[in-house]
């Protein structure tokens, strides 16, 4: 019997326009065997979160770059709350330690800077999945 193939979904919310280590994340997470869908920049909570139920992903992994990360993640973990939509999520971008420690204590499973390899990405991923099943 063959392995579930992961489907992680990748979004850029918010008006940050730099998209290349989002990009660099899909086609890497791709490269490990995942199936990746990227939203494109400029995505409003609403339209992740909806993005996310049309594809049936299995992970959520935004990427911020705006300082606006806290925000963000409230908004979008508060409309799956009321949608009753349980999916993990990770972060990606240039995020001060105090606001990764802030995003884990409400949900995120992983936070990850500058510096921070597909590998490690990958295996996170893995895990948080395993979990779930």
């Amino acid at each position: 019997m063959s392995e579930k193939i992961v489907r992680v979904l990748i979004a850029k919310p918010g008006l940050d326009g730099h998209d290349r280590g989002a990009k660099v994340v899909a086609r890497g997470l791709r490269d490990e065997g995942f199936e990746v869908i990227y939203t494109g920049l400029h995505q409003t909570p609403e339209m992740i979160v909806q993005a996310a139920m049309q594809e049936d992903v299995d992970i959520i992994g935004l990427s911020i770059l705006s300082g606006a990360h806290i925000p963000l993640v409230t908004a979008i973990q508060s409309i799956m709350k009321k949608q009753k939509i349980k999916k993990p999520m990770f972060v990606g971008g240039v995020i001060p330690p105090d606001d990764a420690k802030k995003l884990t204590k409400s949900g995120i499973k992983a936070v990850f800077g500058p510096g921070s390899t597909i590998g490690e990405i990958s295996q996170k991923i893995k895990k948080v999945i395993s979990k779930k099943n």
